[in-house]
């Protein structure tokens, strides 16, 4: 999380920027013939080169099985700018980006890549100047993690000397239970210091997600609420439209719980959650985090079975389209028990947060794509309006919303003019769009600038990775042991089976509900 940065946010005219530049380095991206690559990290580093916050100093070196060669490498990446930018392409921003490209061909398991890798980034580093700073990106699938790690190790390219650094980023998911998580963990920290593991989660790098810890620690009317005190319970949202796409094959030996709760939906809620850091030092941000997701008390197997609800699309419509169930989806099995649909209740056992549920839902192929989080206060008492016409009301909601538009809105109650007492909902809304305008960004822009850099504050640290699969480990090992009878139990386009809003209504509660 770039301190660097000095705003001054007087007025939408008045934002000022002063960013620091990216030191000199070789990203070596491990997947570079990837779908990740072309959609996700060449259109972020085209953003970061414009910004002018990528240093002159600075190359790629692609790694990937195809057998191809550097101009036929740079073509690829090329077409896949045309493609994928998120804005229009500057010829000779391209060129001098296209110009810093250069690729190495061989499997992942070979040691004879690692030497002609080894060779690769000697020679780049002298026509490059980076000054022997490797940024290494696991663009893979996690089966290689290890390995890659291993054999960068054994051929000497993971420990810098001289004040040469080695950093790795890690997509997710980092393992697929508890027991896979610590594993790999031990693996890796053979080969790497902690301060070089580098575990992604690009949901940190949504503007309003990093907000929520300026929003929270940076206002004081807001922190004083923050508590079991006034919030009666919260939100957290992430629902998508799409479908598995193309990705049927992993998904369906994954499923949602594993693929959105240990990572994306458990790191909304620590950021939600945590007391104040000492700092926004990575350490201290973390150490908040970890006691949070420490305290998310664990479930037996009958709480499971009342606190945590899966389900399965079948065919339906979205945006007046048909679209199929998930068991006809490609590379999905037609008997498939794979979830889709995770809904939770988890509670939160610390001084702060003592008896606030917190309700998590995240699915695919639902009515409308929408990621926030709510959170409810709760009611004023109603005894001074009670000779009013006013029959009840409303809690006030403050809502962080993460896509598709980021911004924060509040909704409080106001008098409805006229002669009697009649009180109306009433909704601020902020959104960064119409404050601050638009910056065309992937998402990943500012933890490629944070990896460079070495700031890990929007990174997982190795014991949150573990304390999400304390979470997760008991959901899974009942939903194991007891195979869903009734999939699918929600069409397409639907909010989610219905046992989803019994987990919530039975407490006197209801999902929040968007515009599709």
């Amino acid at each position: 999380m770039p301190l660097e940065k000095e705003l001054n946010l007087t007025s939408p005219s008045a934002l000022t920027t002063v960013v620091r530049q990216t030191g000199p380095c070789i990203m070596v991206i491990f997947g570079a013939s990837g779908d990740l690559t072309a959609r996700k990290l060449m259109p972020a580093l085209y953003n970061l080169a414009k910004s002018g916050m990528l240093s002159q100093e600075f190359a790629v070196v692609g790694v990937a099985r195809n057998d191809i060669g550097d101009d036929q490498f740079r073509q690829t990446m090329s077409d896949n700018l045309q493609s994928f930018a998120t804005e229009k392409i500057e010829p000779a921003l391209r060129d001098w980006l296209l110009s810093r490209l250069y690729y190495v061909a061989g499997e992942f398991k070979d040691p004879g890549l690692y030497a002609k890798l080894k060779t690769t980034l000697t020679e780049v580093d002298r026509a490059h100047n980076t000054k022997g700073n490797h940024f290494y990106y696991m663009a893979t699938s996690p089966a290689f993690f290890g390995e890659i790690v291993d054999q960068l190790g054994a051929a000497g390219l993971a420990e810098g000397a001289n004040g040469q650094w080695r950093r790795m980023v890690f997509e997710k998911p980092f393992g697929t239970d508890l027991e896979s998580a610590k594993e790999l963990n031990h693996r890796i920290r053979k080969v790497l210091g902690e301060d070089q593991i580098f575990r992604i989660d690009h949901y940190l790098g949504k503007e309003t997600v990093q907000n929520i810890l300026v929003f929270r620690f940076g206002n004081g009317i807001f922190e004083p609420l923050w508590s079991q005190r006034f919030v009666d319970h919260v939100q957290i949202t992430v629902a998508e439209t799409v479908g598995v796409e193309k990705r049927g094959g992993y998904f369906d030996t994954a499923g949602t719980l594993r693929d959105m709760m240990p990572n994306h939906i458990l790191q909304l809620l620590s950021l939600t959650a945590m007391e104040p850091p000492i700092s926004f030092n990575a350490d201290s941000v973390h150490d908040e985090q970890s006691k949070i997701l420490h305290a998310i008390q664990p479930m037996n197997s009958e709480e499971v079975i009342q606190r945590a609800v899966r389900g399965q699309y079948g065919e339906g419509q979205i945006k007046g389209e048909k679209v199929p169930g998930y068991r006809t989806e490609q590379d999905v099995p037609p008997e498939s028990r794979t979830e889709t649909f995770v809904a939770l209740k988890l509670m939160i056992d610390n001084w702060r947060w003592a008896g606030v549920p917190f309700y998590l839902r995240t699915g695919k192929r639902l009515a409308a794509r929408r990621t926030e989080v709510a959170i409810q206060f709760k009611r004023a008492p109603f005894v001074l309006f009670r000779d009013t016409p006013v029959s009840s009301l409303k809690p006030n909601q403050l809502v962080l919303h993460i896509a598709p538009d980021e911004g924060i809105s509040m909704r409080f109650g106001a008098k409805v003019p006229g002669p009697q007492v009649k009180i109306g909902s009433v909704e601020m809304d902020f959104n960064y769009t119409d404050y601050f305008g638009t910056t065309a960004n992937t998402g990943y822009e500012i933890l490629l600038y944070d990896g460079i850099q070495g700031d890990q504050t929007l990174f997982q640290r190795a014991d949150m990775v573990e304390a999400g699969w304390q979470v997760v480990d008991p959901i899974l090992d009942v939903w194991k042991a007891l195979p869903p009878r009734n999939f699918p139990n929600y069409a397409a386009g639907s909010w989610g089976p219905k046992d989803a809003d019994d987990i919530i209504t039975k407490d006197g509660r209801e999902w929040r509900r968007f515009p599709e």
